[in-house]
């Protein structure tokens, strides 16, 4: 299980896991239940780039969403994991 401290929205914290370069298992910590519950299902089972590609940007503050922290969270993985 991978975790990622988020910055900037409601959510405290993400846990996520990937399986040969597909999402599973994500659990926002905090935030809108329903939204990121929605999210979380929605992801699940689709390839991390395509993940990262359709949620970064998505603004709900000023200048992310938890959308787009989960995109953030995919990213830093992909870094790490090279």
């Amino acid at each position: 299980m991978n975790s990622y401290k988020t910055k900037g929205v409601c959510a405290r914290e993400i846990n996520f896991d990937v399986e040969n370069g597909i999402v599973k298992n994500v659990k926002f910590v905090g935030g809108c239940m329903g939204n990121t519950t929605g999210v979380s299902k929605l992801v699940e089972g689709m390839k991390i780039e395509e993940v990262i590609s359709r949620l970064e940007g998505i603004k709900c503050r000023p200048t992310t969403s938890c959308p787009d922290q989960l995109a953030q969270a995919l990213k830093q993985y992909l870094e790490q994991n090279k």
